[in-house]
């Protein structure tokens, strides 16, 4: 049960400047951190945690500290948002993560997040709008600015009324689905 998967390669890169921006790999079915394995936290540290509902993989990381993104962090969070379908990697826009963790601290909430999907590559894009008139031809997550989540234990309303009150990009309401959509694109509003 305790399957280990290999960090990425960015992720074992040489210590960098950002060295103070740790990263720590290793658990159960994926990549699971624990709440306390980076540290003591800066006054300007954002961290997040993701919980990839389809690879059942885990990442729970410091990813800006003193007002800096860590490429070492950034690279997990795009190894663990990657399309699942094929496991293409792609670079996931910082400012969406902020987003979320903004959303999170505007429902008191630790930013701990469901991920339904995050990156999502051209082909398994247009195979998905090719079933379904609900999915953009030209979607935000094919660019790593769109996200499709939920917290547990909260109401989806509630989560999609934090986003709209930000008023920082897009926010679609997929009760059915059970996710609401967050992007950094332009603000607008739907419900599928």
């Amino acid at each position: 049960m305790a399957l280990r998967t290999p960090a990425p390669a960015a992720i074992a890169a040489p210590v960098s400047r950002r060295a103070a921006c740790r990263v720590v790999l290793g658990a159960p079915v994926g990549l699971l951190l624990g709440a306390g394995a980076a540290g003591a936290v800066g006054a300007a540290a954002r961290r997040i945690t993701l919980h990839n509902t389809h690879t059942l993989e885990s990442l729970s990381v410091e990813y800006c500290r003193a007002g800096a993104y860590c490429n070492d962090a950034l690279a997990a969070v795009n190894h663990v948002l990657r399309d699942h379908r094929n496991n293409a990697v792609h670079a996931i826009e910082p400012g969406l993560l902020d987003l979320l963790v903004d959303t999170a601290q505007r429902l008191g909430r630790d930013a701990e997040f469901e991920v339904i999907s995050g990156y999502r590559s051209p082909a398994t894009n247009a195979a998905l709008h090719a079933r379904s008139s609900g999915v953009a031809a030209h979607s935000l997550h094919m660019e790593g600015r769109a996200i499709d989540v939920r917290l547990a234990g909260l109401d989806l309303v509630r989560l999609r009324d934090a986003g709209l009150a930000l008023g920082r990009g897009g926010v679609g309401y997929y009760p059915g689905s059970q996710f609401v959509h967050l992007d950094t694109g332009r603000v607008r509003s739907w419900a599928g």
